[in-house]
């Protein structure tokens, strides 16, 4: 056999072993990485599935979970069953680190809801009448932002040192003689058919199906300190998905989509 034609068999014998182990001696297939973020229902999860086809762009998968309340997300980040969560701001993170000592940090802010104020009973604050049935979030701080804005529609006196958590027990005018029922934030749409009126975090007011320009009486500015944050574990803020997630959802994209989905009920707050 010629010299040449030997070496060309001996190669195609050959190749299907060394391709073989070749193959075992690489590592195997990098897959793209998936994160879990949790959510409440409604625009935090709209926005989300905006975010998750901008991070698949850059290798990040989302799997988006769904809550109901304000509690369990931040329970279920500080257990490891989320990477992250989307769905508070700072002073109502703060509040719950201070309460059940979770080690949890923001990374980045999102949108801003402006809370508003709605009724079925009355068109307008100055309609309410004496002894006045009013709904709050029982939670210290969307409580007390609630209690500012009355103050602000001039409706309640707070005592000055009462801060952004004030309580009823802060109150030391109340010329209408207000009663203030406390109530779960995604129970208070429901709440609208029993009470004279309600304060309504923006997302489970659109989630009820009302706009906050057409039905809310009275609305707090956006401008404030309760831009809502993306939040992760102490432990994993140097992550490589970290910086994915934040530059996700800070994408021209993110931004034109809240910007056309809501109209100036959830404003980008990056």
């Amino acid at each position: 056999m010629p010299k040449l034609t030997f070496l060309r068999a001996l190669s195609r014998a050959l190749s299907p072993a060394l391709l073989a182990l070749a193959a075992a001696c690489l590592p195997p297939a990098l897959a793209a990485e998936e994160i879990k973020v949790g959510v409440t229902a409604g625009p935090h999860a709209q926005i989300m599935e905006a975010v998750k086809k901008a991070a698949a762009q850059d290798g990040l998968q989302i799997k988006i979970i769904e809550f109901g309340d304000y509690v369990q997300p931040n329970a279920a980040l500080a257990s490891g069953d989320l990477h992250a969560n989307s769905y508070q701001h700072k002073p109502y993170l703060e509040q719950q680190i201070k309460d059940r000592g979770y080690k949890l940090v923001s990374v980045a802010d999102t949108v801003t809801f402006p809370i508003g104020l709605y009724s079925k009973k009355v068109k307008s604050l100055g309609e309410l009448k004496e002894g006045a049935r009013f709904g709050i979030p029982n939670d210290p701080t969307n409580g007390g932002r609630v209690l500012l804005l009355l103050q602000e529609k001039g409706l309640i006196k707070l005592k000055p040192d009462a801060g952004l958590k004030a309580t009823p027990l802060d109150i030391t005018e109340n010329p209408k003689k207000l009663k203030f029922v406390e109530l779960d934030a995604a129970q208070l749409p429901r709440s609208l058919d029993d009470l004279d009126a309600s304060a309504i975090n923006t997302n489970f007011a659109l989630s009820a199906g009302l706009d906050p320009k057409r039905d809310a009486i009275a609305q707090e500015s956006p401008k404030g300190p309760y831009v809502n944050i993306l939040v992760v574990r102490e432990q994993d803020q140097s992550q490589p998905w970290v910086r994915q997630l934040i530059s996700a959802y800070h994408s021209n994209a993110v931004r034109q989509y809240i910007d056309q989905a809501f109209k100036g009920s959830v404003t980008a707050g990056f």
